[in-house]
């Protein structure tokens, strides 16, 4: 079927500028960048546009980090949501299926139902042995028949269990991928926001301490220029590794965007949550890198971390950006190193006016 002729010159025009904000960009035509910009040329998806314009007004490009971030949070998933729906379709269809089959067991009782009823009558009127033989016959057959329709049930039932499960097993998978980043396997930014909103009524409610941890990659954007993204890639899952390894099961850690990792402590004092990010500190500049194509040595990588813990009258956004300010006061620093609100330096913000890598 062909495609109207001002849909075919639309998409046309469309691509085209998804094409040159690639070509303008210096960025590779992978399928996901094209879909990028496609959908920032069409201008429908509003919250993507806004991203990638407030990205670019701050540092003119967009790492592989950032690409997949707006990718992940702008496009992937919507996706997800597709397959949401996918599944509800589907267990909406097997629950039809299921009442359908129970439907027809009813009818199969009501008919031996009736059956039952007629050869009572027959036996009442029956006076010599062919004509019992021939009701008994039929009882039989009835009783057989009314066997072999609860055997289907009970298989046709069975299947739509198995089948029922499955699907809330996948449905299941599907909840757990929308609140996942998929690159580090730590929670993502959406989960992380609500369970932080979460969190921090828990700890006003019950007065008790809740920390965060801000942690960003140092000179992550030269090591991802030098290597390529896929070497930048396993440097976020080395970190994320390492961010695990030194977590609770209370905690909760995320991606919170490019570089960046956040982690909430809750009833956790501003001591121990510097104690913990010195920890997650030691650990990824322990662990030395190498690239798998080449065996080549790429030497070791460190994060500057902030840390806050909350006031009682303050909002998630302002705990966060506190953590913030003491992450870019140990980039200012001198990096690999981490800095609380009350350290000296977490207010040394001097003249900066621009984020340090």
């Amino acid at each position: 079927m062909a495609v109207p002729s001002e849909e075919h010159e639309r998409t046309l025009a469309f691509a085209e500028i998804a094409l040159g904000q690639i070509r303008a960009l210096g960025q590779s035509a992978s399928p996901r960048n094209f879909e990028i910009w496609y959908h920032y040329a069409t201008g429908y998806n509003q919250p993507l546009n806004q991203s990638i314009n407030e990205a670019l007004a701050k540092k003119s490009r967009l790492s592989e980090a950032d690409l997949q971030q707006i990718y992940d949070n702008y496009i992937a998933v919507g996706r997800i949501g597709e397959r949401i729906d996918s599944v509800g379709t589907r267990v909406l269809d097997e629950i039809k299926q299921v009442i359908a089959t129970i439907d027809a067991a009813a009818g199969s009782a009501t008919s031996y139902s009736e059956r039952l009823n007629l050869a009572t009558e027959s036996l009442a009127q029956a006076n010599d042995g062919e004509t019992l033989r021939t009701v008994i016959e039929h009882l039989v057959q009835g009783a057989k028949e009314m066997e072999r329709d609860n055997k289907k049930l009970e298989t046709s039932l069975a299947s739509s269990r198995q089948e029922i499960e499955q699907l809330q097993h996948n449905l299941e998978t599907v909840r757990i991928e929308s609140l996942t980043d998929p690159l580090t396997t730590l929670a993502n930014r959406k989960y992380f926001d609500s369970s932080l909103a979460k969190n921090l009524e828990d700890a006003k409610e019950k007065n008790e301490p809740l920390s965060l941890l801000m942690c960003d990659i140092d000179h992550f954007k030269s090591f991802n220029d030098k290597y390529g993204h896929l070497t930048g890639d396993q440097v976020l899952r080395l970190v994320a590794l390492s961010v695990k390894q030194n977590v609770k099961g209370q905690d909760i850690a995320a991606r919170y965007g490019g570089e960046e990792f956040v982690v909430a402590l809750p009833k956790t004092s501003l001591q121990s949550a510097i104690t913990v990010a010195d920890h997650i500190r030691r650990a990824v500049m322990t662990k030395e890198l190498m690239k798998r194509s080449t065996g080549e040595r790429l030497g070791r990588v460190t994060v500057s971390i902030g840390v806050a813990v909350l006031h009682s009258s303050e909002t998630s956004q302002q705990l966060i950006e506190r953590a913030d300010k003491c992450l870019y006061a140990a980039k200012r620093q001198g990096r690999n190193r981490v800095i609380c609100e009350t350290d000296p330096e977490a207010d040394d913000t001097g003249q900066v006016t621009a984020r340090v890598a």
